[in-house]
């Protein structure tokens, strides 16, 4: 197995995609937030007492994905032109979804996975002073689409 991140002498490096022509990709991750029953119920009826988590999640969310370059010292820089971040609330979880859009040289995977773990993180932050057990149960790339592997999706497990 290669890895497209570290040269012929086994050290890490920012793969050049100079040459690499533009093209329309996406990437779609979900992940969820294991929360108490108060919890859930609180946030069905808008009684979390630091507001409108749902929507501080969301806004998080589609800021962290323009913001992976800074955290991942590899990923490149590439245009975010479109980001949707997702919330719903289930019978034992918020379940996220969030789905990146460009048109560059390169996939979103990572934009999409920082945008979920990011609202998944906003979520327990705004919690987590009526429920410390809030944690994040699972995230990972559901969906991607363009670019030279073309398309892949999956079912994740819980």
């Amino acid at each position: 197995m290669k890895f497209t991140h570290l040269n012929e002498a086994g050290t890490a490096y920012m793969v050049d995609v100079t040459e690499k022509q533009p093209t329309v990709r996406a990437a779609t991750a979900r992940g969820e937030v294991a929360c108490s029953p108060d919890v859930l119920g609180a946030l069905r009826d808008g009684t979390v007492p630091k507001g409108d988590v749902l929507a501080v999640a969301r806004i998080a969310g589609i800021s962290a994905a323009k913001k992976v370059p800074d955290l991942l010292p590899l990923a490149h820089t590439i245009g975010v032109h479109g980001c949707a971040v997702d919330l719903e609330i289930l019978d034992d979880h918020v379940a996220i979804e969030a789905t990146v859009r460009t048109a560059d040289r390169t996939g979103v995977e990572m934009e999409a996975l920082t945008a979920v773990t990011v609202a998944a993180l906003a979520v327990i932050d705004m919690v987590k002073g009526v429920d410390r057990s809030a944690y994040i149960r699972t995230c990972g790339i559901t969906a991607k689409s363009g670019g030279r592997s073309g398309d892949w999706s999956r079912e994740l497990p819980r």
